[in-house]
């Protein structure tokens, strides 16, 4: 029997206790000095302790592999790009498979749109691929397309289903030691990070039990299953919250279904048309990426399988539709993103038994791209507060790499809808800390739940926006186990 005991920790807004564990699971809260010591003792000072953190949404390959790609993120127009990409070359940038990646471009604010001829004139040689901050596109050259097998048109974007397996394919054909994804996890636990919900689209339920077997153990990890394995997952006879591996790290997570785009790529499927489209033009209000009988066939064979679904919706008719099927099929079930709802559709998620998934930072990096194109209607846009008082169940992530794998990110945004010196957002939209904490976590600090723990330089309830961003995180504990520790 394994024990621990952690002296004088304070729960958030209380008083000083002892908490010991045993076994992975906590087995007793007592005032401060009153526990018999068991096992290693660890004096906490008067830190604050709670349960450890979630993130319910990471591309963990796509984070892994994004620090290996040209940073161009806060660039504001084609040419800054272009420049960007300059400056990596003359620096002698990382390569993959020959070709130069970057990341992180956000066209939605553009006035003056991405070509294929400007990437060519100014990179013949070297075949380049951007990929979208959101990662629903690619802007590339034609040495960059004949190395992914794509055909862009002028613009030199492919965008959606179409992109979205091309990067499957080249990523998969990328090398990234196991070390890496070690370091990246290792990373996360110094922010309190105990579990991730990976949406990577590979083999999740294959790679994550063999990362584990190699050493990379400072998470829990719900593995998803995209639509084209589903089947192998249901052959295997596997089921959502089967454990993947003997100490119970790794659990099979949900099946993931893509029915719409995003807001900045102009491909969320709204009811509306985008400003500027032609009404006509058969993706003026965005792209229906999967048709709603499919959907239903989908979700239908996930639910004889015994596996949960997690359908990415963002605009309001993808998430209009995809309520009505799961509560056809009686399905319980996650809508990822949410990010525009109509008004009628908020008590749906109660009443379905249905968990929104959301990504506070999103609604800060896309404030002002929703001010334009969702003009009119950004007060149900991201809209985290009628979401909790409506009564759907949520959870916090960050999408990563789309936003740094941080949930004092995403707590802190959730509960300002502000960032930096910017007035806050629709501040009606807040959530109170308590609801923000409680959706970047799976436990409590109660006995008989599993010690998965953070310990916090300060009390998050005694914090300011800017200080629960970027809040002190003195040790991270899973089952027991230190993943991080700096006391």
């Amino acid at each position: 029997m394994s024990a621990l005991t952690l002296r004088s920790g304070r729960p958030y807004g209380g008083e000083p206790v002892d908490v010991v564990v045993r076994d992975g699971l906590i087995a007793s809260i007592v005032p401060a000095g009153s526990a018999p010591a068991e096992g290693e003792v660890v004096e906490l000072d008067g830190r604050a302790i709670g349960p450890g953190l979630w993130d319910a949404h990471v591309h963990f390959s796509q984070w892994v592999i994004s620090s290996r790609r040209v940073d161009v993120a806060g660039t504001h127009s084609p040419d800054e790009v272009v420049d960007a990409v300059r400056r990596a070359l003359v620096a002698g940038a990382p390569r993959t498979d020959g070709v130069l990646v970057g990341y992180g471009y956000r066209d939605g604010l553009w006035t003056t749109p991405t070509t294929l001829r400007l990437l060519d004139d100014a990179f013949p040689d070297v075949p380049v691929v951007l990929v979208s901050g959101d990662l629903h596109a690619g802007w590339m050259n034609s040495r960059g397309a004949e190395r992914l097998g794509l055909r862009p048109d002028a613009s030199g974007v492919v965008a959606e289903l179409e992109w979205i397996a091309a990067l499957q394919r080249f990523q998969q054909a990328a090398f990234i030691p196991v070390e890496a994804y070690g370091e990246v996890a290792d990373a996360a636990a110094r922010r309190g990070v105990v579990g991730i919900v990976d949406y990577e689209n590979v083999p999740n339920f294959l790679e994550w039990p063999e990362r584990v077997a190699a050493g990379v153990r400072a998470l829990r990890v719900d593995a998803s299953v995209w639509p084209d394995r589903l089947e192998q997952a249901i052959a295997a006879g596997l089921r959502t919250g089967d454990p993947l591996d003997a100490d119970g790290l790794v659990t099979m997570g949900r099946l993931k279904v893509v029915v719409d785009g995003s807001l900045n790529t102009r491909t969320a499927w709204c009811w509306d048309p985008y400003p500027g489209a032609d009404p006509l033009h058969a993706h003026a209000c965005g792209v229906q990426s999967v048709s709603v009988d499919e959907l239903h066939r989908l979700l239908r064979r996930a639910k004889q399988g015994g596996i949960l679904p997690a359908v990415h919706a963002i605009g309001d008719r993808a998430n209009a539709e995809v309520i009505g099927v799961l509560e056809t099929l009686g399905m319980p079930g996650i809508i990822e993103h949410a990010q525009l709802v109509s008004d009628g559709d908020f008590a749906r998620f109660r009443r379905v038994g249905l968990i929104a998934s959301v990504q506070p930072e999103h609604a800060m990096d896309d404030r002002d791209i929703a001010d334009l194109h969702w003009s009119g209607r950004t007060d149900r846009a991201f809209a985290f507060g009628s979401l909790h008082r409506s009564g759907a169940a949520l959870r916090l992530g960050s999408d990563a790499p789309v936003a740094p794998l941080d949930p004092w990110h995403a707590i802190a945004s959730a509960t300002s809808r502000s960032r930096g010196d910017r007035e806050a957002w629709h501040p009606e939209q807040r959530l109170p800390l308590d609801v923000a904490l409680a959706a970047s976590s799976r436990s409590t600090l109660a006995v008989g739940q599993p010690a998965d723990l953070v310990v916090l330089e300060r009390d998050p309830f005694a914090c300011d926006r800017d200080d629960l961003r970027e809040m002190t995180v003195a040790a991270t504990l899973l089952g027991g186990r230190f993943t991080h520790r700096a006391v």
